[in-house]
């Protein structure tokens, strides 16, 4: 049979022994995970920057709800990746602690609370944006055209964005015991919003 013929054809199993082979150790993976952190350091100093000119932002630039949700976020992200820095001192043996696990469980609440935030902004953004575009549907005239598909394409990258900051939400809300999910579904959230930030950036260089 075909099936069989596939599934028994050598470069089927040259494949299979190269991905067994491939595989990574826990230990690379510990390590991999710790160098992924330590590139994180001090990072948390940006988010409370970006939160600080979101505050100072002129009243009548930006919708308040918007406003008062990227300080949200921001906030959320300095808080979760300084917990995170914190934590990591432990983790790698550098200066170990009682409470760096108390610490990780704050990181990963902190990151919830601002990944919440980008979640509330998001559907609230594409609420708008979907209101806007029934406004221009009845538009015949080419500035309204042109209008028109500049809003889809908001739309677009807004409901990617809610998609992937679902996805990322999975990982601390799992590892904070609110959801009770295996590590194969929590594996997929995060490599679903992982290939939705690769295929924005890509969008954006098109």
């Amino acid at each position: 049979m075909v099936a069989d013929a596939l599934i028994y054809h050598p470069a089927v199993s040259h494949y299979n022994r190269f991905v067994a082979t491939t595989g990574m150790p826990p230990q690379q993976h510990h390590f991999r995970q710790l160098v992924r952190k330590a590139m994180r350091l001090g990072k948390f100093v940006e988010h409370f920057k970006a939160a600080a000119v979101a505050a100072d932002a002129k009243p009548g630039s930006i919708d308040p709800v918007v406003k008062y949700l990227a300080v949200g976020r921001q906030l959320g992200y300095a808080f979760y990746i300084a917990f995170d820095n914190l934590a990591y001192f432990d983790q790698c043996g550098i200066r170990k602690f009682e409470g760096a696990v108390r610490m990780q469980r704050e990181a990963y609440r902190a990151w919830l609370a601002g990944l919440a935030c980008n979640i509330v902004a998001g559907t609230y953004q594409l609420y708008n944006l979907r209101v806007a575009a029934r406004k221009q549907r009845d538009g015949q005239d080419a500035e309204k055209a042109v209008e028109a598909k500049k809003l889809e394409r908001d739309q677009r990258a807004t409901q990617l964005q809610l998609i992937s900051d679902i996805c990322d939400s999975i990982v601390p809300g799992a590892a904070l015991g609110l959801a009770n999910l295996d590590d194969g579904i929590v594996g997929l959230a995060g490599t679903t919003s992982s290939l939705i930030g690769l295929f924005a950036a890509w969008a954006k260089t098109a």
